[in-house]
């Protein structure tokens, strides 16, 4: 199974009650998205490995350590597009890459409507990006896409997560570790995450009712 961190930093964790109120406004909720992905972007990259290089101060040379491997961001779309922002935030370096998936309302499967990643990668992590883990299909297709690119490792990092989608990530893709802000009760009977915070797309861009 994969290894699952739901995270414990209190900044993420107030600013998951932010998220939750459905009386924050989409300005302020994008820039809890942003923030939190920030914060989860670091948690989630710490054991990133590093390598020495010489830097001179203003007053010596001394040695200092800097990434060793390359990182790219993959935002699932729509929903994800905040989060990537905030990975970009900590690790402006990255690359880009895109995936496109929406939900069949009807029969919650992940129907793929975009998608602009590499033939073959190079780089040594992939941060996949949806601020909700939900049925996990969307998770899983992703993840399946990004290894056929022969992406080496993933992680995949939502702002909430419910079990259901824990199981089927943690089922599909034993090697993708997950990093989620909080693990909720369950899915509601629509596929929603239950107490949850709404739909992260409509509430981060206004198009709510």
């Amino acid at each position: 199974m994969a290894s699952v961190y739901p995270s414990k930093h209190p900044l993420i964790l107030s600013k998951l009650a932010a998220l939750r109120d459905e009386a924050t406004s989409s300005a302020e909720f994008r820039r809890l998205v942003r923030s939190s992905a920030m914060l989860l972007a670091a948690e989630a990259t710490a054991d990133l490995a590093l390598r020495d290089v010489q830097v001179r101060t203003p007053l010596a040379a001394t040695t200092c350590r800097v990434l060793a491997e390359t990182v790219a961001v993959v935002p699932v779309l729509r929903a994800g597009l905040g989060m990537a922002e905030g990975v970009l935030d900590v690790i402006p370096e990255a690359e880009v890459w895109h995936i496109g998936l929406r939900r069949d309302e009807h029969t919650l499967r992940p129907e793929q409507y975009y998608t602009r990643v590499p033939a073959r990668s190079k780089v040594g992590l992939i941060l996949v990006v949806d601020p909700m883990l939900a049925t996990g299909g969307s998770a899983v297709h992703a993840c399946e896409l990004l290894k056929a690119c022969g992406v080496a490792k993933l992680k995949y990092l939502s702002i909430l997560a419910a079990p259901e989608g824990i199981a089927r990530l943690s089922a599909a893709m034993p090697d993708v570790d997950i990093h989620v802000g909080a693990i909720d009760e369950r899915l509601n009977e629509v596929g929603f995450i239950y107490p949850g915070l709404g739909d992260a797309g409509d509430r981060q861009f206004g198009t709510e009712g």
